[in-house]
């Protein structure tokens, strides 16, 4: 009944105005086009609007980021490309392979670096990080320094001994206590991007995420 009513003043006005000439008509158009020109000023400026997140990442201590709805995509790939991997899950001891793991860590941090590279800068505020300080710090000081370190030793080792498991390498649990480390902290800053993209329950989605790639998992297949 609202729809007909409102329908019908429409309706009304529409031929009101089809019925006026010469001066008022000319005020009806510029009045209605100051009216559009001010709903998309206003939604322009919400499309816009900084916001203040307060986001603590332990290595990083607690940091108050200013976003957009622009930073806020960019936030939400990171997370949706951080949460899906299980380069970011705990592995075991007795649990898939290091060659897996540092491959798929590789692939996030191209991945990640991806991202900001097609999107658009963050605007400056005053007193505020952006969602690619976050980011970057995220790849320099836990993804790099690990890759780094451990990449080219095991490719040595596997080099070296093409027949022989990853489990026979001297380093390999030395490896993986720097991984299991890495993880842990990948996993708090899965959050910190879902706390700026605005996610609920993210803490719920990684959980949820860590059981069912757990759970699924064939014999033998490759973690992404």
């Amino acid at each position: 009944m609202l729809s007909m009513v409102l329908g019908a003043v429409v309706g009304i006005c529409v031929y009101a105005i089809s019925r006026t000439g010469g001066t008022y008509l000319f005020a009806i158009t510029g009045g209605l086009a100051g009216v559009l020109v001010a709903v998309g000023l206003d939604a322009y400026r919400r499309a816009g609007r900084l916001t203040e997140v307060r986001v603590t990442v332990p290595q990083l201590s607690e940091l108050t980021f200013v976003v957009n709805n622009d930073a806020r995509q960019v936030a939400w790939q990171l997370f949706v490309e951080s949460v899906t991997r299980v380069s970011v899950q705990r592995l075991e001891d007795d649990e898939g392979l290091l060659r897996e793991a540092l491959t798929s860590l590789h692939g996030l941090f191209a991945t990640t670096r991806d991202i900001l590279k097609v999107s658009r800068p963050s605007t400056h505020a005053t007193g505020g990080l952006t969602v690619e300080y976050l980011a970057v710090s995220f790849l320099n000081l836990e993804l790099r320094p690990l890759l780094t370190k451990w990449h080219p030793r095991l490719r040595t080792f596997e080099l070296a001994h093409p027949d022989r498991p990853e489990s026979e390498w001297a380093q390999a649990e030395e490896c993986r206590a720097d991984l299991r480390d890495v993880q842990a902290h990948a996993r708090d800053y899965v959050l910190a991007f879902a706390r700026l993209a605005g996610v609920r329950d993210a803490e719920a989605m990684t959980d949820a995420t860590d059981l069912q790639q757990r759970s699924v998992r064939l014999p033998g297949q490759a973690p992404s």
